[in-house]
């Protein structure tokens, strides 16, 4: 294994992303037990190091090496399975987890959320909380007739409530560095990063990847897991994957304004990538052609065959990494009409 490989494999980390455990009514966002206490085994007994996500990013941030096999594992929205499910089958692993908590559901006492009790005894035993916004709405989303400025103090003052809420019953644990972001729906667009940015908060996507020290803190991509990608072959890749990093990916804003399929062009950072290998995928679509317009050049062009639906959307591109191994990067594409209330 050569230094640079070595180092490669050292300075990165892969964040997996859940929601709901065993409640099969909810397939789109809830993993089966059994696909949940698969996942569980299959790291254990490959030696994996699970790490708070917070001291991942810190070491990431520091450009530290990690341990190669290092995962964070993390859930949004704070749903009732997870304190009934997943916390007792990770508290008898000594395994620790971030919970990205929607803070409004919670104070309403609603069905089928965790209370803050549920919580504070979550947090004494090693759970981290962060935020996910007071109302888990479309943050992105404008109201009617709502200006640039009225559309950020409105993003601003929810996302701050949510940490005011969270400081206020769990303690300011969780506010200490790094302050940690998840996005509803994993919805952001230009402005909205660079809100979350200016507030102090690293930012967690909803796109696949692995995350390394030069991966966008505005938006580090997470492994989603549900049902029907939450099988144990595909979760093994998805461990075992490096960062796909890119000098420069066109556009960065993920909101499809004109043009659909939206085109996309980016540029390789590590020069010695060898282009033929790099496969790119579009959702519903399969693989996509990657055209290479200077030939022996690193940047690379993709465009989906057919327009994507209304909705959320992903161009997900791989190569190779050597020892069974991927590096992996996505990019979200978001087709509006989207909603900008709160939701599921």
């Amino acid at each position: 294994m050569s230094p640079a490989w070595a180092l490669a494999v050292q300075s990165h980390a892969v964040v997996f992303m859940y929601h709901r455990f065993g409640e099969d009514r909810y397939p789109s966002t809830s993993i089966r037990l059994e696909q949940f206490d698969a996942q569980l085994r299959y790291l254990a007994e490959h030696d994996y190091h699970i790490w708070p996500l917070a001291r991942v990013i810190r070491h990431l941030q520091a450009r530290e090496p990690l341990p190669d096999r290092t995962v964070a594992l993390t859930v949004d929205d704070a749903f009732a399975s997870v304190y009934k499910e997943a916390y007792p089958r990770l508290k008898a692993r000594g395994w620790p987890f971030t919970v990205f908590a929607s803070t409004n559901p919670v104070d309403r006492g609603l069905t089928g959320y965790m209370s803050w009790e549920e919580m504070r005894e979550m947090q004494a035993n090693g759970v981290h909380f962060a935020n996910h916004s007071a109302d888990h709405g479309h943050l992105i989303g404008r109201l009617p007739g709502e200006d640039e400025a009225a559309w950020r103090q409105r993003a601003r003052m929810d996302i701050l409530k949510a940490q005011q809420r969270l400081e206020a019953e769990l303690g300011p644990e969780v506010n200490s560095e790094p302050r940690l972001f998840a996005y509803p729906y994993g919805e952001y667009d230009t402005a909205l990063a660079e809100l979350v940015r200016s507030l102090g908060f690293t930012a967690m996507g909803q796109q696949s990847g692995a995350i390394g020290p030069d991966t966008d803190p505005r938006v580090l991509p997470r492994y989603p897991m549900s049902e029907a990608f939450a099988g144990l072959d595909g979760f093994a890749a998805k461990a075992r994957s490096l960062p796909f990093d890119l000098i420069e990916v066109t556009p960065w804003d993920p909101v499809v304004a004109g043009e659909n399929p939206p085109p996309m062009s980016a540029v390789l950072a590590d020069p010695g990538i060898d282009p033929g290998r790099v496969a790119c995928y579009a959702s519903g679509q399969g693989r996509v052609e990657v055209r290479w317009p200077n030939p022996g050049g690193r940047r690379f062009s993709v465009v989906a065959p057919a327009p994507l639906p209304a909705g959320r959307a992903r161009y997900n591109c791989t190569v190779p990494a050597g020892d069974g191994r991927y590096r992996w990067y996505s990019h979200l594409w978001i087709i509006p009409p989207i909603g900008t209330g709160p939701g599921d």
